[in-house]
């Protein structure tokens, strides 16, 4: 389908990505401030992963014409789709396992030495939560579950694109 393969060279379809992924994020602080509900490591990772999903748009937004921006934004947006998807099953895991000596998860997170988010911007990626405890469900499904579903529309939507994309490519 050439639409599919097009939407990467207009800018429209990155700002409605970058967007997407900012609501979530807004959404996270909500829950976080508003709400009182304290972040675990596993949705601090999940917060990394979506940052990397609007960082992929706002690049995609700005740069769609130039064939570099749009591989640094296909790299972002994939990473940040598929590695949040794993973490968000990870967390689901450990929520059904929960007391479990197998299934727990860190206090401080593991970032990078030369990247220690959670020292430069603590209010965004700070853990202070339990990552076995459920404390919010929406029709019967937990944050970490509602979470699979949201990076799992992300690695599809994703790869719909880029198959779409090589596929115009090889035509060409």
């Amino acid at each position: 389908m050439k639409f599919l393969s097009d939407l990467t060279t207009n800018s429209t379809p990155w700002l409605l990505l970058a967007l997407s992924a900012l609501g979530l994020e807004l959404c996270a602080l909500f829950f976080q401030y508003a709400m009182d509900l304290a972040p675990c490591i596993m949705c601090v990772y999940q917060r990394v992963a979506i940052c990397a999903i609007i960082l992929a748009g706002f690049i995609g937004f700005w740069g769609c014409s130039f064939l570099i921006a749009r591989v640094i934004a296909y790299g972002l947006w994939s990473t940040g789709a598929v590695w949040g998807l794993f973490i968000a099953l990870e967390h689901v895991e450990i929520q059904a396992n929960a007391g479990s000596l197998f299934f727990s998860c860190d206090i401080i997170p593991n970032f990078p030495t030369w990247a220690p988010l959670h020292e430069w911007i603590p209010a965004l990626f700070e853990a202070t939560g339990d990552c076995g405890e459920i404390s919010w469900q929406f029709l019967g499904y937990s944050m970490p579950q509602w979470m699979v579903v949201v990076y799992g529309a992300y690695v599809v939507a994703f790869l719909l694109i880029l198959i779409n994309r090589l596929i115009s490519a090889k035509k060409l």
